[in-house]
């Protein structure tokens, strides 16, 4: 069809050896006729993408284990759970294609184990917002096994095992390795192409690499991060769409600029779904950002219409500009929508000001009036403002004589409270608030909070100086606290 349609002459099973630049040719291997020859070029585009990690540890080559990167990758794994009889899997690395794997795995009906160095899953996020995707893959029954690294596999009595740091064997018919990929840069370097500071080949804002008739892209590639300004590796399709048709236009006389990308992702594990774009906190943090969090948890849609789901939304955002630097969210429904709002927000650089007036659409099954992004953007323009103090955590204050307050509804704390905490409930807290020592630090929270937001505002016009609300509420305090074991 490529032929038909376009005139374009695809070659498969044919691979690249080597490319002289001097002589703009390239070397070429058949590998079903096991011949090499030699193709000319006026343009090169080098669309190699990345190969999966394969560590060298002791009993790599052994059968049943399998890395999984392309569509025959699939057909072997399929092939090996057919004729295998597969009833337990070891999935190793707990990322994109790592988790992916588990919970289809899972949904066969074969018990899952996801085993991986860090001590979280999806590592790109920060720790406490996948921590409701970690109790959803507890809940379909996959084992999650963190802070442990793979150190080999051995035969066994019960056929194969791997071997983790801890010592720790695990028996399984299937292991699986989606612990990363590295750029497929062997033939580029050797030609002498510039590798860029993020260890993936130079390209510039044309995707050019340093030789100006070679072109590249993909996972390959490293690109411009919008957020920063940097050249950064996003090994993601989205990105690598975009610089094709980029590579496309100017491999035939354009001009056309790639303007970068911000890494924005999302996945499903079960009923849960996460989301990110630009930066992560942790990531604002070691690149040296003056920034700070907020928290914000809604329905996806309004909550008197049936079925709303809860969205947490984190914001990251730069002072004192308020830009927005990253956004993080976890949730069942609408997540989707609501990342690739805040993705554009962040191309256009705008500010959490900006976003509370966004005009986005409205109708009960599908949004509220204000919606999760909008709610988000005011949580964090009120902190930006100074209408309110936050901490993420009640040591953040300083001093030992530290009160807090919960205002949730009486039925709510069944669900947990802080230690030591004070329950008022808010509509009760103007007739209260005797019960509290205004000359004390003070630490509201509620469920998600909004409510806790409304009863600072309230005591500090009562005559309370040192009032801060616990970002996130209890929600997102129980996130930050969970065991990720």
């Amino acid at each position: 069809s490529l032929k038909n349609r376009f005139n374009i002459d695809a070659r498969i099973h044919q691979e690249l050896i080597s490319i002289d630049r001097d002589n703009k040719t390239v070397r070429i291997r058949d590998n079903v006729a096991n011949t090499e020859y030699v193709q000319s070029y006026d343009k090169l585009v080098l669309a190699i993408g990345a190969n999966p990690i394969l560590p060298p540890v002791p009993g790599i080559s052994l059968h049943g284990i399998f890395s999984l990167r392309s569509i025959p990758d699939v057909d072997h794994i399929q092939e090996w759970i057919l004729t295998h009889d597969v009833k337990h899997a070891v999935v190793i690395g707990a990322g994109f294609i790592g988790l992916e794997t588990a919970e289809n795995l899972s949904q066969r009906g074969i018990h899952v184990t996801v085993i991986d160095k860090a001590k979280q899953i999806m590592p790109p996020f920060d720790q406490e917002m996948t921590m409701p995707a970690h109790e959803e893959l507890q809940r379909i029954g996959v084992d999650l096994i963190l802070g442990d690294g793979l150190t080999g596999f051995r035969e066994s009595e019960d056929g194969q095992e791997v071997v983790l740091e801890s010592g720790r064997a695990i028996a399984a018919e299937l292991f699986i390795l989606g612990i990363g990929v590295r750029p497929n840069l062997a033939v580029a370097k050797e030609a002498g192409l510039e590798i860029g500071s993020a260890g993936a080949l130079k390209v510039n804002e044309f995707m050019q690499t340093s030789d100006p008739n070679i072109y590249s892209g993909g996972d390959l590639a490293e690109i411009v991060e919008r957020v920063t300004g940097g050249d950064r590796w996003i090994p993601l399709a989205a990105a690598a769409n975009k610089q094709a048709r980029v590579i496309g236009m100017n491999v035939c006389g354009g001009m056309e600029r790639f303007q970068g990308a911000q890494g924005t992702s999302i996945v499903q594990i079960g009923d849960m779904v996460l989301a990110m774009t630009g930066l992560s906190e942790k990531l604002a943090k070691q690149l040296g950002f003056d920034y700070f969090v907020s928290y914000s948890t809604a329905g996806h849609h309004a909550g008197y219409y049936p079925g709303a789901k809860d969205m947490t939304i984190k914001l990251i955002v730069e002072k004192p500009s308020g830009r927005i630097l990253g956004a993080e969210i976890v949730g069942k429904e609408g997540v989707d929508k609501r990342i690739d709002v805040l993705s554009t927000a962040i191309a256009g650089k705008m500010t959490v000001e900006a976003i509370t007036m966004l005009d986005l659409a409205y109708a009960p099954p599908f949004s509220s009036a204000k919606d999760p992004v909008i709610m988000a953007g005011m949580t964090a323009e009120n902190i930006l403002l100074g209408h309110v103090k936050v901490v993420h955590q009640v040591e953040d204050v300083p001093g030992e004589r530290v009160q807090i307050l919960d205002v949730r509804r009486d039925d709510e704390i069944s669900q947990g409270m802080l230690p030591g905490a004070i329950h008022i409930p808010l509509d009760e807290l103007r007739e209260r608030v005797s019960e509290l020592d205004a000359t004390r630090p003070l630490v509201v929270y509620c469920r998600s909070g909004q409510r806790s937001y409304n009863a600072c505002r309230m005591v500090t016009e009562l005559g309370f100086e040192q009032v801060y609300n616990l970002s996130g509420g209890y929600l997102v305090h129980q996130m930050k606290h969970a065991d990720p074991r």
